[in-house]
């Protein structure tokens, strides 16, 4: 479950607290029902037909008038990346860049092969992302706005990890796009559950 759950106004503990590096996270739906099925079996049974359709639901995620420098992908450590096959994130990153006429950025790698971050607390966790990523040719991201997109956004310690190395890198303004947010609320007796009410955004003013 998710350790910063959502309050009213969509914002996580960790906006808050003004405690993200991106500026603004949004997400199509909770990872739930029939949204985290086909997530699975896109990542985890390679049915990677599905990278279309999903990105369709990226696309819709995103606020009318967004505009984006550079298109970039969380990426995976090369070995992670030989075991899965392919990296997702990429793969769902491939139709938005095209949808802004632009090229898929690769200037952010990882640069250690991590241990999974499910079952880790929030400390262990940052732990865990210590050092883990870095941009190469810090110079052409200098001013840009940087669109990251990955799958899932849980606690969205990556996420801030991978962000926090663009933004010290220079770049202006970090966006986190992911198919879906885990989310206490999705579980709260009287909610919806996913496929009746799968679109919501968490938006950190003030972030670092």
């Amino acid at each position: 479950m998710d350790s910063y759950p959502l309050d009213e106004h969509d914002l996580c503990t960790v906006c808050r607290k003004s405690q993200a590096n991106f500026d603004c996270a949004y997400s199509y739906g909770s990872y739930d029902g029939p949204l985290q099925q086909l997530i699975q079996l896109f990542k985890y049974s390679k049915v990677e037909s599905l990278a279309g359709p999903l990105s369709r639901l990226l696309l819709q995620s995103l606020p009318f008038g967004e505009n984006f420098d550079v298109i970039m992908p969380l990426p995976m450590h090369w070995r992670k990346r030989w075991e899965r096959g392919f990296n997702q994130a990429e793969l769902l990153a491939e139709p938005v860049a095209r949808r802004y006429g632009l090229k898929l950025s690769h200037h952010l790698r990882r640069t250690r092969y991590t241990q999974a971050q499910a079952g880790l607390n929030e400390k262990q966790r940052q732990e865990n992302l210590k050092g883990s990523f870095v941009v190469k040719r810090p110079a052409e991201l200098s001013g840009k706005r940087v669109l990251l997109i990955d799958d899932v956004f849980t606690t969205g310690a990556t996420l801030r990890a991978a962000a926090g190395a663009l933004k010290a890198s220079g770049a202006a303004r970090v966006t986190a796009l992911t198919l879906a947010r885990v989310d206490n609320r999705a579980f709260a007796p009287g909610r919806r559950r996913q496929g009746a009410d799968m679109s919501f955004a968490s938006t950190s003013a003030g972030a670092k």
